[in-house]
């Protein structure tokens, strides 16, 4: 059973200069840096990642790019809240699926 413990950093959702796309490579850069500094997880879509302003499909990437970079090094606690319960269902669910340790 996972109990969160030790410093779980809620990421920042980088995007383009533009701002209109995920900036995936910022994004990749830090989770790796995150994990270089010895946390013991990353929070994506918490509430620094900007969850409220990102469409599902944007979350959904969002979760995939930071499953997939963590690559088992350290949790993934997807932030999975919306201000409607079938996102939220939605999104929790997607994250099991998507490889993450907690929602």
């Amino acid at each position: 059973m996972f109990k969160p413990q030790g410093i779980l950093p809620a990421l920042v959702t980088p995007f383009s200069k533009d701002g209109k796309q995920l900036n995936k490579e910022a994004l990749r850069n830090l989770v790796r840096r995150c994990i270089e500094l010895g946390v013991s997880g990353v929070v994506p879509c918490g509430t620094t990642g900007e969850f409220v302003n990102l469409t599902v499909n944007e979350k959904k990437k969002v979760i995939d790019i930071v499953v997939d970079e963590v690559n088992g090094k350290v949790k993934v606690i997807a932030g999975t809240g919306a201000s409607g319960t079938q996102q939220a269902l939605e999104m929790t669910r997607y994250a099991k699926d998507a490889g993450a340790d907690a929602a």
